[in-house]
């Protein structure tokens, strides 16, 4: 049995005693071939929830940080996020972003489902921050469809990000998953920055019309540093 497998026997009861999580519209997830999942990222344990809730492994990028502590929560950790698919990169510096393009083409062209947050980082402040368009590159050069999904009181229960999760009557999770996109008419135009912002932007609708955020049309990062 893969970890993966053994994760969501293990925690999945849990979870759903603890927090309720309803999942709508995982049907739309194709049973096979590559897939990208893009949606919106409210708090940290959203990674946690996402690979969980879907029956295909979803694989996605994360800090190399998150899988080289030491001591027994390190090993954990590890143990934990490299068991549902995440796959570590060191995402500092100018090389970062194409290792982790990279890395999600590779998944792709393995047939395999690939899990991105196009915001780029987490939400400062609950809203939907402009899509970047790195997304955009992965559907055109690999041919995956796009499947949109909204994370909704994540937030709620990991307020800020950090710490331990809260757990109460008001704390219900809902994953909710759109139709998948199919971007086959821009074939060979993943060089064109037009076309890039215009996928990325409807990516970024759908997602908004799932999650019922406001959208701001401006970057996370910039919002967090003003």
């Amino acid at each position: 049995m893969s970890r993966f497998r053994l994760l969501k026997i293990v925690l999945g009861p849990i979870l759903r005693v603890l927090y309720r999580p309803r999942v709508e519209g995982a049907d739309r997830i194709p049973g096979s071939g590559p897939v990208i999942l893009a949606g919106n990222h409210l708090t940290f344990i959203d990674s946690v929830f996402l690979p969980l809730c879907c029956d295909r492994q979803v694989f996605f990028i994360g800090k190399d940080s998150y899988v080289n502590g030491k001591g027994v929560k390190g090993r954990l950790m590890a143990w934990f996020f490299t068991g549902v698919g995440m796959i570590p990169v060191d995402r500092d510096g100018g090389r970062g972003g194409v290792a982790a393009l990279m890395t999600g083409r590779r998944i792709l062209e393995q047939g395999k489902v690939f899990g991105i947050y196009p915001e780029g980082t987490r939400s400062p402040d609950g809203r939907l921050y402009r899509g970047r368009t790195g997304i955009a590159r992965l559907a055109l050069m690999t041919g995956a469809p796009v499947v949109p999904f909204a994370m909704i009181g994540t937030d709620r229960v990991q307020p800020g990000g950090a710490g331990i999760p809260k757990v109460g009557r008001d704390r219900r999770i809902v994953v909710r998953f759109g139709e998948p996109l199919d971007f086959s008419r821009y074939e060979g135009m993943d060089r064109d920055r037009y076309v890039l912002r215009a996928v990325t932007d409807e990516v970024m609708s759908e997602v908004m019309q799932l999650s019922g955020q406001e959208y701001v049309d401006i970057y996370a990062t910039k919002a967090r540093a003003a």
